[in-house]
């Protein structure tokens, strides 16, 4: 199995036993493909279902990690992986704090899960991540109130390795249709925007995971 920077991957990503449901899959695949944007499809541990290629381009910069690629678990990678911030703007306010609070809300829901459990214990054993959970989240959550535990329609910067878009910011678009949803699955699209001027690449690069600041309010 998988090592995890806690330990190992509890169990393997479950397959859906109805043979429908993986046609449905194979099937979406396919719709998936054609769209021009990252997408991606999750379950409600943040593995990766299915992604396109648009999604494997903008993280085809990223170096190799054992537990956090963004093809594998997209939580793990925005939390963990040390080039996640090279690659998702304002990391910490635009992508680790509002990711904690799903996750947060994902373990209000499912408590038992190992999974999730498992990533509880990593979040707990780098202090600075426990501190930004334990801590600077509520603060953030009270800053910015119910939009905290939305997706759908959260604009978030992002530095894409091609530079016909360079850095810019994406609409973050939930698309998850009802057969998804009932298998337990969610669909994101990233919805890029034209390229921001030059000057505002620098200000794009933000710290990795692992040295995060403790945020109590949004931006």
């Amino acid at each position: 199995m998988a090592q995890q920077a806690g330990g190992q991957r509890p169990e393997l990503r479950p397959v859906p036993e109805s043979l429908e449901a993986r046609a449905y899959l194979q099937d979406y695949a396919t719709l998936l493909e054609a769209v021009p944007f990252p997408s991606v499809v999750l379950d409600h541990r943040w593995d990766v279902v299915l992604s396109n290629t648009a999604f494997e381009t903008l993280f085809r910069g990223v170096g190799p990690h054992p537990t956090a690629m963004p093809d594998d678990n997209f939580l793990r990678f925005v939390l963990f992986h040390p080039d996640a911030g090279t690659v998702l703007g304002e990391h910490e306010s635009s992508w680790c704090l509002p990711m904690l609070a799903h996750f947060a809300d994902a373990v209000e829901r499912h408590g038992h899960d190992q999974g999730l459990q498992s990533i509880r214990r990593d979040i707990a054993q780098d202090p600075i991540m426990e501190a930004a959970y334990r801590h600077g989240l509520p603060h953030w959550i009270r800053a910015v109130g119910e939009r905290a535990f939305a997706h759908d329609g959260g604009v978030r910067p992002v530095l894409h390795p091609d530079p016909r878009w360079g850095a810019t910011d994406c609409r973050v678009v939930d698309e998850t249709s009802s057969t998804l949803r009932e298998l337990g699955y969610t669909r994101l699209t990233l919805v890029l925007r034209e390229a921001r001027p030059a000057t505002a690449r620098s200000r794009g690069a933000r710290r990795s995971a692992a040295h995060l600041t403790v945020v109590p309010a949004a931006e």
